[in-house]
């Protein structure tokens, strides 16, 4: 497809990477020549420099033949107008990055509906979301939803001398009577869509499918929960900070966020009374004494900068804060920060990067089932697809166990009106269900694609 590409920071990019993987058409806009000449040296794009709203700049980018036109500069209002204008110059579908704290669930319906916009996105707040997922889980580094809140996929590490080093994965079906699936396997570089025999090890990362209802049971079961978070220290008060202290504060949980900029501070706090929030360098070692970060059951790291954030995170587990999540945009930063031991790193990047991709494969010409989410697991090294069933899929009604499945992909659940399945082999897909497929190393469009046929 012809996608168009308005703003080439660090979210844009992030985009045109995915979409070029993708093997879409892709064109970039920036207004920044430094800019739009490391895009054109980095991807094989058409890289034009220029507003994103100029009529000639569109033309130019023939927006008019444009599947996908894609609007992610740092203003809300450039990103809506573009889109504006691209749908009146003929795009078939727009999308815009709106991410202005301000703006309530009503405003955001009420804009995306008046622009006529296909997709309307706020980073921000989606991350936001995500971290608190991380949260209600400690013992994740990573938490998914599927199916409308059917299903979690839960990453975590696996430990030295847990229940889960050594193990067999059948025993562990056998010896925790639970409903869960261990769908995805990370060892070193590698990844493994597992079968019984599979055998743990301690430094593997898993992913495992649950019910959403089950997943604290689960949990505990293996050992990995650790106490109820009740306080969270928040550094930097940002759009980020701004969503998550909302979405904390509505759960009674404690917040202090520590912030250097003084209109910053004093914004949150109007906006915030019932937090606590301290104006200060989050980075000076006293000051974080003084706010009793050693009692603290968590610390999110929301500077507007990646080595800040990835340096206060390590101070903070070295006091043993429970839980420690540092936002770190750089790709390069975050591998970095990982094998370093940091455990949660969250991205508004990937989060938008993955909407992106699961559109564009649902615009796509696909064969008895259509993609209701996406997102990238373990690393960016597997994709977990949500897929509608619909009727003319050719395999309903037939076991599981009965069908060829091609390498590397793995039904991990199904949603079939209220009943959450971990399927087995005589579990059968039917019309109207919502299925959740894990893939190893390949691009998935429809479910139909990796079933090569039946038994015999």
């Amino acid at each position: 497809m012809k996608i168009v590409v308005v703003g080439c920071g660090i979210i844009g990019k992030t985009i045109i990477a995915k979409l070029i993987k993708e093997k879409h058409d892709v064109t970039a806009i920036d207004v920044d020549s430094s800019v739009i000449a490391e895009v054109s040296d980095l991807y094989d794009v058409m890289a034009i420099c220029g507003n994103g709203t100029e009529h000639d700049r569109l033309r130019e980018a023939k927006v008019e033949k444009a599947d996908i036109f894609i609007a992610v500069t740092s203003s809300d209002e450039l990103n809506m107008l573009a889109c504006f204008v691209a749908k009146r110059m003929g795009a078939k579908n727009t999308v815009a990055r709106i991410r202005n704290a301000n703006n309530n669930d009503d405003s955001f319906i009420f804009m995306k509906e008046q622009l006529e916009l296909s997709i309307a996105i706020n980073p921000e707040k989606r991350t936001a979301q995500a971290i608190y997922n991380l949260l209600k889980l400690p013992g994740a580094s990573k938490v998914e939803t599927f199916g409308n809140n059917g299903f979690d996929m839960v990453e975590l590490p696996v430990r030295k001398d847990s229940v889960m080093d050594g193990a067999k994965l059948i025993d562990l079906r056998k010896k925790y009577k639970a409903d869960f699936l261990v769908c995805a396997v990370g060892r070193g570089d590698n990844l493994f869509i597992p079968n019984g025999d599979f055998m743990l090890q301690a430094g593997d990362k898993v992913g495992l499918i649950i019910s959403e209802e089950n997943t604290t049971s689960v949990l505990k079961m293996l050992g990995l929960v650790h106490k109820q978070i009740k306080s969270v220290i928040i550094l930097g008060a940002g759009t980020m900070a701004h969503y998550l202290t909302e979405i904390l504060l509505r759960r009674r949980i404690a917040v202090k966020v520590i912030e250097q900029n003084k209109a910053r501070a004093d914004d949150l706090c109007a906006r915030f009374p019932k937090a606590d929030i301290i104006y200060g360098d989050g980075m000076n070692e006293d000051l974080l004494a003084e706010e009793r970060i050693d009692d603290a059951d968590a610390l999110v790291a929301l500077t507007g900068k990646d080595e800040e954030n990835i340096l206060i995170s390590f101070y903070a587990m070295s006091r043993n804060v429970p839980k420690v999540i540092a936002n770190v945009n750089r790709s390069e930063l975050s591998t970095l920060a990982e094998k370093l031991g940091l455990e949660c790193i969250v991205t508004p990047q990937k989060t938008v990067a993955d909407i992106l991709v699961r559109y564009a494969r649902s615009l796509q010409i696909s064969t008895g089932s259509e993609i209701e989410q996406f997102y990238s697991l373990m690393n960016g090294k597997a994709e977990g697809l949500e897929f509608t069933i619909l009727e003319s899929f050719p395999f309903c009604n037939v076991p599981i166990k009965q069908l060829l499945f091609k390498p590397g992909v793995l039904i991990a659940g199904i949603l079939r009106k209220d009943k959450k399945i971990i399927p087995g082999g005589d579990d059968m897909i039917q019309i109207g269900d919502k299925v959740i497929l894990i893939a190893n190393n390949r691009s998935v469009y429809s479910l139909t694609e990796v079933i090569g046929g039946k038994k015999e």
